[in-house]
């Protein structure tokens, strides 16, 4: 089973998240595939993904976390004790996000939503200092990545198996050159489809 949770201001409607929504149906187990629109409140964007996550045995489950979603998903891997994906993944979202405080827009609709200065609380409250079994982990990380720092996700996955990309973007605009590798961490062999 595979959760995605995606970034701030993003969506299920993401190019990630559709490719490898896309992967999944081709390998037969699209119903393995889950990723809800995460509410603006960081404890409720866990607390929802947590509900979804509790109901798989962890050894079942891979989370798959972008940007922001990679700092949830960091803290719900250690709590857990399931695997994880990190594309470009926040490591220190209080910081980044505390000048997005105020009125801002989804991505893929336009749709206002308001991040408020408690949810930067919110966010401090599932920092994770060090991970505790680096193994558990995939790393992606860009070079080009123009709002977070590529040096801070190897660092903070120091251990874990890592693909840092030389250039590319926040975004991974060429996500489909990794998808296959993504989905082989999950225990998902993306190149065999079923015949229908």
């Amino acid at each position: 089973m595979i959760l995605y949770l995606h970034g701030f201001r993003s969506s299920p409607l993401s190019f990630k998240t559709g490719l490898l929504a896309e992967r999944m149906q081709q390998s037969g187990r699209g119903d393995e595939y889950v990723c809800p629109q995460l509410p603006a409140s960081p404890r409720e964007a866990v607390e929802l993904a947590t509900d979804i996550a509790r109901r798989i045995d962890p050894s079942a489950l891979t989370l798959i976390g972008s940007s922001l979603g990679g700092y949830y998903a960091t803290w719900m891997a250690e709590q857990l004790g399931c695997r994880a994906v990190m594309l470009n993944p926040a490591v220190h979202a209080a910081r980044d996000l505390a000048s997005q405080v105020g009125v801002k827009t989804q991505y893929h609709s336009n749709e206002p939503f308001e991040f408020k200065a408690e949810y930067i609380d919110e966010l401090q409250a599932l920092a994770v200092e060090r991970i505790t079994r680096p193994e558990r982990y995939f790393l992606i990380a860009a070079t080009g990545d123009e709002l977070l720092d590529w040096r801070e996700m190897v660092d903070q996955f120091a251990g874990a198996q890592q693909k840092v990309i030389d250039g590319s973007d926040h975004g991974l605009s060429d996500f489909a050159d990794y998808a296959d590798e993504v989905l082989a961490f999950c225990g998902v062999d993306a190149g065999k489809s079923v015949e229908i």
